[in-house]
């Protein structure tokens, strides 16, 4: 992938996380998507989230990739504690987690085929 396209999808995934932690401060976005659901939209964003990290930083990145979404995946439940309406839960740090591995694994996969 060349330098430009890198620093392309960086930009996406910085925006993507700005996204997230301007909503997660907002009370009136818990309870937005109802259960079961809500588990496949912590899946589908932080593979995401870990697929343009890892494309954008490369794959021999994949380690930190994986520390700093684990990370923030923490911080976000923990961080429901001081919300009202939100409720912080292992079964959505599973799910983030899932989502993490799944992101690196797809887009480690596509960055082999390229």
């Amino acid at each position: 992938m060349s330098v430009q396209r890198q620093h392309l999808v960086l930009i996406l995934a910085m925006l993507l996380l700005g996204v997230y932690v301007w909503m997660s401060g907002r009370p009136e976005t818990a309870g937005l998507i109802p259960p079961p659901w809500d588990k496949l939209a912590h899946v589908m964003w932080y593979a995401l989230l870990a697929g343009l990290l890892l494309a954008g930083l490369g794959r021999r990145r994949w380690s930190w990739v994986l520390g700093g979404t684990l990370l923030l995946a923490g911080w976000d439940e923990w961080h429901q504690y001081s919300m009202p309406g939100r409720q912080p839960g292992v079964d959505d740090l599973l799910a983030d987690a899932t989502g993490v591995v799944l992101g690196l694994w797809l887009s480690g996969w596509g960055l082999r085929r390229v």
